[in-house]
């Protein structure tokens, strides 16, 4: 089987899970951050799955190739968190990312989300770029809400009115 699946977290992949995104931080990207060090990731349901909040695995092949979280943060307001792609299963051929982030936004949309906000590093070009493309515009910091969860590595940010 060689399809793309998109299902909403379950705990079965949490281990899949946390090596795909530590392994991304750290060795792709040069992150030192440990899985120790993202307790949103420790404990999905009890940061993500809140409110209208929700958790996405992309499966290939049965296992995690990619995942996507949406934080209610209130007001009609989402953060969008832990956009993670394996590097073999980038880019358009796979449609994962844009999978993901499609089934977010609908996700969002029939939740009744006004505006979907996101914090990443300056590292990520690749993802800067897929955002521009999908509506994302940049915004500065000091105009997010202050319910806004922000990561010790994000230093740009972006906004997409639903």
């Amino acid at each position: 089987m060689d399809e793309n699946v998109i299902i909403p977290y379950d705990k079965v992949y949490l281990q899949d899970l946390a090596r795909l995104v530590t392994s991304i931080q750290q060795n792709e990207f040069g992150i030192p951050i440990t899985l120790e060090e993202q307790p949103d990731l420790i404990d999905i349901p009890g940061f993500f799955l809140v409110g209208n909040g929700n958790f996405w695995l992309a499966l290939r092949e049965g296992g995690v190739v990619g995942c996507i979280a949406l934080k209610d943060i209130g007001k009609g307001r989402g953060a969008l968190r832990k956009m993670f792609v394996d590097a073999r299963y980038r880019g358009s051929s796979y449609g994962i990312g844009q999978g993901l982030l499609d089934t977010l936004l609908a996700w969002a949309r029939g939740k009744g989300f006004e505006e979907i906000l996101l914090g990443t590093t300056d590292k990520f070009l690749a993802a800067h770029r897929f955002y521009e493309k999908n509506g994302f515009c940049a915004i500065s910091k000091s105009s997010l809400p202050q319910e806004f969860p922000v990561a010790s590595v994000d230093s740009i940010f972006y906004r997409l009115s639903l």
